[in-house]
């Protein structure tokens, strides 16, 4: 069996942690519609309970993500890299804004699509990242 390392550890807080916050949109949006049939005032404590899981969990993606950057040496960074690289960090901010925007709003208009933006640009990031695993 091999070794786990710095990297594979890095790797696998990353994972997890993008996991978390992804995942975790996905489940909560299937959930909203019932939660809003049987029990609409739950919306609100079901929101507050996943983003006291899913903002430490995006800090971590934040961490390692930062991590993995500062490990990369130079010279192994083709221009496709970095421009990969620049895609997967400008979706992964973008996610951040929607959400807060989501989390913030005040509208339904806001709430909408600051939630599907939300997910779409983190369902991005994540893609945009396993294109950074397997390109290198």
């Amino acid at each position: 069996m091999l070794s786990p390392n710095a990297d594979s550890i890095r790797l696998f807080l990353h994972v997890l942690a993008a996991s978390v916050w992804v995942g975790g949109q996905i489940v909560l949006g299937g959930l909203v519609p019932k939660l809003r049939q049987v029990a609409p005032e739950s919306l609100k404590v079901a929101a507050n309970a996943f983003a006291r899981i899913a903002w430490p969990a995006f800090a971590v993606v934040v961490v390692t993500g930062m991590w993995s950057i500062l490990d990369i040496k130079v010279g192994d960074m083709s221009t496709e890299y970095q421009i990969t690289m620049f895609v997967h960090v400008l979706l992964a901010m973008a996610a951040a804004m929607f959400v807060v925007i989501h989390s913030i709003g005040q509208t339904k208009l806001a709430l909408a699509l600051g939630g599907a933006l939300g997910l779409l640009t983190s369902l991005g990031a994540m893609f945009v990242g396993i294109l950074l695993q397997t390109g290198r």
